[in-house]
């Protein structure tokens, strides 16, 4: 009696011990993502000139349209007034042998000449005005500066980078999750990101699930966006993403 009642013991106490090393629910992997902003570009010369005006600096605010860097541009400028002045002297010319012609005192082949000459002119008056146009540089979207290359009296050379901008309107978030979570993470989810930098949880909401799913790694790309405005959040900060699994995904 004394050995089964040992014995059911042992098998009781060997149960216990292998429910209590099965986790009732798998921990979610750890995953990591940063801030990043909504849209971002790099903006270069499109003209050989000297920088006139930089009138936002690293970290400053402007709006849509603004005009972000001036070049000085005299030169481009009285090519300009010569190709004007040029234009109406070949339009002269033309209208005088237009005349002319009407009395048969001119050629055809004259008249034709001078009529190119006219176009000649013009398409120089266009292109010299595209060029002065470059001289500014206005903001293609409202945001920030983030990084400053170039400075005020510096010369340029065209396609030399000179700011790059940031619109962080919204901050999105990119990172990397098992493929298997497709099941139950939708455009919509909400969920926290808690910020290293800050050491705060902010809310979240999924934006966009990647096209693809990595074959190997079986993992598939997610971007989502702060849900909310929150000032001392900044692009480039990173943090963990709080996403944890229903039960038996």
């Amino acid at each position: 009696m004394t050995v089964r009642r040992l014995s059911v013991s042992l098998v009781l106490l060997a149960c216990a011990h292998s429910f209590a090393e099965t986790p009732a629910t798998k921990p979610a992997p750890e995953i990591r993502a940063q801030l990043t902003p909504k849209r971002y570009t790099t903006l270069a010369a499109e003209v050989g000139a000297k920088v006139l005006r930089l009138p936002f600096q690293e970290g400053d605010a402007f709006k849509a349209g603004a005009t972000l860097v001036t070049f000085d541009c005299s030169i481009q400028q009285a090519q300009l007034g010569k190709a004007n002045a040029a234009l109406k002297a070949s339009e002269k010319t033309w209208q005088a042998n237009k005349r002319l012609e009407e009395l048969n005192a001119v050629g055809k082949v004259e008249l034709d000449v001078s009529e190119s000459e006219v176009s000649k002119a013009r398409a120089e008056v266009t292109t010299n005005a595209a060029v002065l146009r470059k001289c500014t540089v206005s903001a293609p979207f409202a945001g920030r500066v983030a990084e400053q290359k170039v400075r005020e009296q510096q010369f340029v050379q065209p396609g030399q980078v000179m700011l790059e901008i940031i619109d962080d309107s919204v901050l999105e978030l990119v990172f990397i999750v098992p493929s298997k979570w497709l099941a139950w993470v939708k455009p919509g989810y909400g969920f926290q990101v808690r910020v290293d930098e800050t050491g705060k949880s902010y809310p979240a909401k999924v934006q966009r699930i990647g096209a693809r799913v990595d074959p190997v790694s079986q993992t598939v790309k997610l971007t989502a966006a702060i849900d909310g405005k929150f000032k001392e959040l900044i692009a480039g900060m990173s943090g963990r993403v709080m996403m944890t699994p229903p039960a038996g995904q």
